[in-house]
């Protein structure tokens, strides 16, 4: 395949992973939202929460760029089950949490659109286009009927009290990061990040397909089994594991929750998965020219363009800098240890 890894990595640090300012900024916001729920609880004279944990794209680091500030922080809220009474002393229901925690957060008079209450979460608005969810969750703290021994567990408020630890999820993604990328999660995130944020990348490339196309918990979980690592060839890593999720997505369209045993991201009558199938036929056409002996430099930033529906590629200088030959992926893996190049099979 034509090598242009120097390019894609000039592209995700240019375009698609977050610079540090921008997570600066974020997480400035995060902190105000935090005080600001804490005092409302407070003048409420409402529970105060255990602590907040964030969670999410932010905190597996694979958020990426949007031209529209469409970002979002999830950032959970945690209280002690054995203090979510009302008054009379009844226990308060998820959507009586959710409230509770949507009143605290209008308080404060400065939001343009005031927060809401959501299925599974709590959105506070700001005028910049951004937003941060905040979900709440109970903290279950029960004795083991054979050993005595307390044990916790974690509840969602959402239509009903689910069960869920979403810092479950955070730590599943790091050991993933760690066990798939051939190189070291301190080498900008990790080959298996990176190439999780240029997918995200790709299906926000179109404003159109925004409402309908996979959302990017779904890309993390369909790239962790679809992966293919190449050490320093992100651009091989990325066709293949486009490749892969695509045949993948042909023969069953439901993605399973990396940690909840029997729960899916996906619903009986969910077209994303499909949707997102159909725009990687439609663009990993694009990307035929790379097979091409005769491939020019020219032709595999324009194709690299149509894909992700951008210019920036055209603008890239040809330096000579061994971008030009071309070359096969691996086609077995070579496993890490001994330090040799790793390269995942292409699955079926």
């Amino acid at each position: 395949m034509f090598d242009s890894s120097i390019q894609m990595t000039r592209f995700h640090n240019a375009e698609v992973t977050l610079s540090t300012d921008n997570r600066d900024a974020m997480k400035v916001r995060r902190d105000a939202n935090r005080k600001r729920l804490k005092e409302g609880l407070a003048q409420n004279k409402a529970p105060q929460p255990l602590g907040c944990q964030t969670q999410g794209s932010y905190a597996m680091k694979t958020m990426v760029q949007d031209t529209n500030n469409d970002y979002d922080i999830d950032d959970g809220v945690y209280f002690d089950a054995n203090k979510l009474y009302g008054p009379k002393g009844g226990e308060l229901s998820p959507l009586q949490v959710r409230q509770m925690v949507c009143d605290a957060l209008q308080t404060s008079p400065q939001f343009k659109t005031p927060p809401a209450v959501l299925k599974n979460c709590v959105r506070v608005y700001y005028s910049e286009g951004h937003h941060i969810d905040v979900p709440a969750y109970r903290v279950v703290t029960v004795e083991d009927a054979w050993t005595g021994q307390p044990t916790t567990h974690y509840e969602l408020a959402s239509s009903s009290w689910k069960r869920s630890d979403p810092r479950e999820v955070t730590h599943w993604f790091a050991a993933i990061n760690q066990d798939l990328s051939p190189d070291s999660p301190k080498n900008n995130g990790g080959q298996f990040r990176r190439i999780v944020r240029l997918l995200k990348k790709f299906a926000k490339s179109r404003d159109s397909w925004r409402a309908s196309t996979a959302s990017g918990f779904m890309l993390t979980k369909l790239a962790h089994e679809s992966f293919y690592a190449c050490l320093n060839r992100d651009d091989i890593a990325l066709r293949q594991t486009m490749k892969n999720i695509h045949r993948r997505l042909l023969f069953n369209e439901v993605v399973e929750h990396p940690v909840l045993l029997g729960e899916t991201l996906t619903n009986d009558t969910d077209g994303r998965p499909g949707f997102f199938r159909g725009k990687l036929a439609e663009n990993l056409k694009h990307l035929d020219i790379f097979d091409d002996s005769d491939c020019s430099f020219e032709q595999a930033m324009n194709a690299w363009n149509k894909f992700f529906n951008t210019t920036w590629f055209l603008n890239q200088p040809d330096d000579g800098s061994g971008n030009g030959q071309t070359s096969q992926p691996p086609n077995k893996a070579v496993r890490k240890t001994g330090g040799g190049r790793y390269a995942g099979p292409d699955r079926p």
